[in-house]
């Protein structure tokens, strides 16, 4: 198609050819961007080391899912819609941009494989986009200035609202695609003006209706806002390409590379140095993070990655209750320090003590590591091992909650952290049925399958309860099990998480060694919290399944026969606990145990189960630590289950179990809702 307008790479100004400007402009455009690049890599090549380049098939299929795909982003369906809508609008017009950058240079330049139909049919599609793009950008500012989700605000504390930098992008979008619709529109109105319609022109675009708008206007007129609307689109693109690593929307650059070097393996905590073997731990200066570099060059990235959406902290339990925590923040606060400490220009603004002062000591305390942040954040940002290794750098330094140190002395003298006698670790099993004799495996006794305790089971008198339904079960199922015993220790799992690595260790060989002198074919756990720990965190030892999935084969099996349920007017509902849903993924197979009984009556929490499950706030050891909180975790699970209309809660977790029990007396429930866990149900209808 012939042009009637002058191009930008042919037009003179003031007699200055216009393709110097269009030669300026993205060379300024393009080192500008470098340079700020160049500043932003710059803590990353500091950082600690962090090796992600393994199973590249798997991350490239995981990229396209949820980076290109936006396969999380419909989660927050009304957000979600118009990201997605502004992303693939994005792409597709991504052609457009470079096309339009090389038109300025080259008179009539078309990319190679867009001429004839392919490039009428593309035409078409960039067209739309824009238009859809334009609707996307009106929906998202009246979302931001008028709607003004929840999620979105800043408290007084993390500094001012992030709303004008929002606004400022979209309106920058919007105006890239309106220069591109005016460029475009007024070539086509000269042509209606010359007797000749366009070839290709989509009805109901915002191309069609800026021509029709224009065909009244001079040609003098249009060959002015054709070159306006030309170098407006230029200038417009090149300070968004230099804005982008600037802010929150440097995610935009950032989140495909991001996702493709996500973590893979769910459940596991980072080693304290990557490259570096366990034996020699005892050689390192220092554990974890205590300054910003300490921070893995990936989890750096993390920061530049957060898209400020909110979605993080608007799921995280810890927050949700008013602990000092907000996983959003960290990430943000993190970001900007990097920006401070590394500016575009001017001095170095160096905070010391990093911790303390950037990333309070409270905040790092008060999460759970439910996973409920990383499951929901659509660029897959790492906050639990960053928390784990912020830890590892305050144990180091002595800096451990009061409340905590007696637990964590306990584990180190008594393997456990109620600091109970390790003989006394099997007494559970004195008040089970003498036809139930449980083997203590060791050198006399042998088994096909290890039942690992775990030190809650073993010595909290109410949790108790679980370990001998869990015998009864297990017996009932036909299984060849024993327990440890006095020689076994407590998993390890909180302790890691809590930052103490080399008890972990500790606790880890002496339990591995014991399960191997066992000579088991397989561990059964109850405790979801071991499960993770033996699952991921131990080597070489025998395959671990929760007793969950060993209940069920046992009932497809017909080994374990239920019979109908006692009281049928009741309704039970199912509490997915974290680590056994969000960092396992086993979400069925206790739904199937509960729907296996006859006659059960089960409703779901829908807004906060499986994925979405509300964390009790009772993992591990924060059974024993204080928080600043304006109410109790396990309060709030428990309303959620009254509100399905639930009056008995059933979990698969000792700890979910002691945390919920005490939030039915708290809120002043006891006689109306009550708790159980699975074992006991299955146990209570066993045939």
């Amino acid at each position: 198609m012939e042009a009637i307008l002058i191009s930008p790479a042919k037009a003179f100004v003031l007699g200055f050819p216009t393709v110097i400007f269009s030669l300026i402009i993205p060379l300024v455009g393009v080192a500008i961007f470098t340079y700020i690049i160049a500043l932003r890599l710059k803590p990353m090549v500091k950082a600690s080391p962090d090796p992600r380049l393994d199973r590249l098939f798997v991350r490239f299929l995981k990229m396209l899912k949820y980076a290109v795909g936006q396969y999380r982003h419909p989660r927050y369906p009304d957000a979600g819609i118009i990201h997605i809508t502004l992303f693939a609008g994005f792409v597709i017009l991504s052609l457009r941009s470079i096309t339009l950058v090389l038109l300025g240079i080259s008179d009539g330049y078309v990319l190679p494989g867009l001429s004839g139909t392919a490039g009428q049919v593309y035409l078409v599609l960039k067209d739309i986009a824009g238009t859809l793009i334009l609707a996307a950008c009106l929906a998202a500012l009246y979302r931001r200035i008028v709607i003004k989700p929840k999620r979105y605000e800043v408290p007084p504390k993390y500094g001012k609202e992030h709303t004008w930098e929002a606004v400022l992008v979209l309106l920058l979008i919007t105006g890239l695609v309106t220069c591109d619709m005016v460029f475009e529109g007024t070539e086509f109105a000269a042509r209606y003006q010359n007797g000749l319609k366009p070839e290709i022109l989509s009805p109901l675009t915002g191309t069609w209706m800026a021509t029709h708008m224009l065909r009244l206007f001079p040609m003098d007129m249009l060959q002015h806002l054709h070159l306006g609307a030309y170098f407006t689109h230029e200038l417009i693109f090149f300070f968004f390409l230099c804005f982008l690593p600037m802010g929150k929307h440097f995610h935009v650059i950032t989140s495909l590379p991001n996702v493709f070097l996500m973590k893979l393996d769910k459940g596991t905590v980072k080693p304290v140095r990557w490259g570096i073997e366990e034996k020699a731990l005892d050689d390192l200066e220092a554990f974890g993070v205590k300054k910003y570099e300490d921070f893995t060059w990936k989890h750096i990235l993390d920061f530049y990655s957060c898209v400020d959406c909110g979605r993080c902290s608007d799921n995280c339990p810890a927050n949700a209750v008013g602990r000092p925590l907000s996983p959003r923040f960290i990430s943000i606060k993190c970001r900007n320090y990097s920006f401070n400490k590394y500016p575009l220009k001017g001095k170095s603004v160096e905070v010391n003590p990093f911790i303390g002062k950037v990333l309070e000591e409270d905040e790092i305390w008060s999460c759970t590591t439910c996973g409920a942040c990383e499951q929901e954040c659509p660029v897959f940002i790492e906050y639990i091992d960053k928390v784990v290794d912020v830890r590892r750098g305050l144990v180091e330094e002595g800096m451990v909650p009061q409340s905590l140190q007696k637990p964590l002395g306990a584990l180190e003298k008594r393997g456990n952290p109620y600091g109970k006698m390790e003989k006394k670790r099997a007494d559970w099993t004195k008040e089970l049925p003498e036809d139930l004799n449980i083997k203590i495996l060791g050198k006399k006794e042998t088994a096909d399958t290890l039942y690992f305790v775990d030190s809650i089971t073993s010595y909290d008198d109410r949790i108790q309860d679980i370990g001998r339904a869990a015998a009864k079960v297990l017996f009932a199922g036909g299984v060849d099990f024993g327990i440890l015993g006095p020689e076994e220790r407590d998993s390890g799992h909180e302790v890691r998480r809590f930052g103490e690595e080399m008890l972990f260790l500790e606790l880890r060989d002496r339990n591995s060694d014991a399960i191997n002198n066992a000579d088991v074919n397989r561990i059964v756990t109850a405790d979801p919290h071991a499960f993770n720990a033996l699952k991921h965190d131990y080597k070489d030892i025998p395959p671990v399944e929760h007793i969950s999935s060993t209940i069920l084969k046992g009932i497809k099996s017909g080994n374990i026969q239920l019979k109908h349920v006692e009281n049928p007017d009741k309704t039970y509902t199912y509490h997915d606990p974290c680590y056994l849903g969000r960092h396992n993924n086993l979400y069925n197979d206790p739904r199937e145990v509960i729907d296996s009984i006859p006659g059960i009556h089960r409703v779901e929490m829908t807004k906060h189960c499986k994925d979405r499950s509300f964390c009790c706030g009772g993992g591990g050891l924060m059974l024993f630590y204080e928080p600043i909180e304006e109410k109790r975790m396990g309060q709030v699970r428990v309303e959620m289950a009254k509100e399905a209309g639930a009056n008995v809660i059933v979990t698969a977790c000792p700890f979910c179990m002691v945390n919920i029990e005490d939030a039915i007396k708290t809120s002043g429930l006891e006689g109306e809702m009550e708790a159980m866990d699975i074992v006991e149900l299955v146990e209570k209808h066993l045939i």
